[in-house]
């Protein structure tokens, strides 16, 4: 449709920062790439360094002039996300963009160095501490951006805040598990814009569904004789193409007219299908 906003809406980010975590799964790659071509300083954070050089090589070859940092950041490690805060901290001046994207569905199942399960650290605690550690940053960069990507199960009804913690195993092994942290998610953006409007400072805080997406579970299960079997019907409800896929996220990042506690996903049926970037007030959630 000629009206769908795309990425070549994104305005010039020239002189803009932006953390974007899990730079190296594939809705981070897109946005990166996003972020990168249109002339902002990005900040690459992964746990796998040499993936994320592999990345930051393949995107300078794309785009010359951009300017990207790989930088470590595991976000089930407390320790970790403690010295990327302080490293960004020392180092920049303004954070224009954070861009945190969860990777749960690609890590092994198990606990953290604090007992949390990793997944729960991976796509909810680990973001929360991080922005947390960064709230300054963006409070004195004029109409900065927090943009939280989530999933659908949030939606579920039932919810299991009991089992966060998995000393033994998955903590997300059934689906109202993923669904309570995914609520958490979207609970989170909406309190850190009501803070935000307290505070009188121009961040906004805003939530974003990629859709049944890839986000890379292929890696994780092609091994498994099930994910084989439903592949073909998967594949069916998934987006086309990862930059689709990220399409949400980039949008709530680098629109013009973003309002915070918005959501932004997939507008077909069940949110599985469809034009990428459709909003709603997250007020739901409340």
């Amino acid at each position: 449709m000629k009206n769908n906003w795309t990425i070549s809406h994104i305005p010039s980010q020239s002189g803009k920062i932006m953390i974007v975590t899990e730079g190296d799964s594939s809705l981070g790659y897109e946005t990166v790439k996003a972020f990168a071509k249109n002339g902002g300083e990005t900040i690459l954070a992964c746990k796998d360094l040499q993936m994320g050089e592999m990345i930051k090589t393949e995107m300078l070859k794309l785009h010359p002039a951009a300017i990207i940092e790989v930088m470590a950041l595991d976000l089930r490690d407390p320790k970790s996300i403690q010295q990327f805060g302080k490293a960004f901290n020392e180092k920049y001046e303004r954070l224009d963009v954070l861009m945190n994207i969860g990777d749960s569905h690609t890590i092994p199942a198990g606990e953290s160095a604090k007992l949390f399960g990793k997944h729960i650290n991976s796509d909810h605690a680990g973001h929360f501490v991080l922005t947390t550690l960064l709230l300054n940053k963006l409070a004195v960069t004029q109409n900065s951006r927090v943009i939280n990507l989530s999933l659908g199960e949030h939606k579920l009804n039932k919810k299991d805040f009991s089992r966060l913690m998995s000393p033994k195993g998955h903590s997300n092994a059934e689906k109202h598990k993923i669904g309570s942290f995914k609520w958490t998610n979207l609970l989170f953006t909406y309190e850190l814009q009501k803070l935000f409007e307290m505070k009188k400072v121009s961040c906004v805080a805003v939530a974003a569904y990629p859709g049944p997406s890839n986000r890379n579970l292929e890696r994780r299960l092609r091994n498994q004789w099930s994910w084989r079997l439903f592949k073909p019907i998967y594949k069916m409800f998934s987006g086309p193409d990862s930059l689709d896929s990220a399409l949400p996220g980039i949008r709530a990042a680098f629109a013009t007219n973003v309002k915070g506690g918005e959501y932004f996903g997939p507008n077909g049926f069940v949110e599985s299908t469809g034009y990428q970037s459709y909003s709603a007030v997250l007020h739901f959630v409340a």
